[in-house]
């Protein structure tokens, strides 16, 4: 099996909601996917994010998706939305291959550091990272407000 990454363009948009919504399905919060192909195609042409793909013949298989923010503390940072398998294929790298592209595009940005999160119960996403010497934080808690 040949895994290859590169840059997402506007024309993978269709394949990167359909891995979005695969997602939403294994955190059971399919409910909750309120995205459409046009808002993606427009907030990507906005440069509200970019991505990664990875591909095995042909087909999109996994998604790294990021966007900057900006650290009062830190300075530039990477954050990291998702990171997505399809899950036939999860288990054969491609997880790490797309999380080491994502770490390059921080550092070539010069962002100071990357950041993301994982649900506790996904224990093979946090092992993932915990090979990478991810500092876990347990001090702050996630807020939002939907509109």
């Amino acid at each position: 099996m040949q895994i290859s990454t590169r840059q997402g363009k506007e024309s993978d948009i269709p394949a990167v909601l359909e891995l979005v919504k695969e997602l939403a399905l294994y955190e059971r919060a399919l409910d909750q996917v309120s995205n459409t192909e046009e808002k993606m195609r427009q907030d990507y042409e906005d440069k509200l994010f970019d991505f990664f793909v990875a591909e095995v013949d042909g087909t999109i298989v996994g998604l790294s998706l990021y966007y900057y923010r900006y650290s009062t503390w830190k300075g530039k940072r990477l954050y990291l939305e998702d990171i997505i398998v399809t899950e036939s294929m999860r288990g054969s790298g491609i997880g790490k291959v797309l999380f080491d592209a994502t770490i390059q595009a921080a550092k070539a940005s010069a962002c100071s550091g990357m950041m993301w999160q994982v649900l506790d119960w996904n224990t093979s996403a946090v092992g993932f990272y915990r090979k990478y010497g991810t500092n876990f934080d347990s001090e702050w808690i996630n807020c939002n407000l939907d509109f």
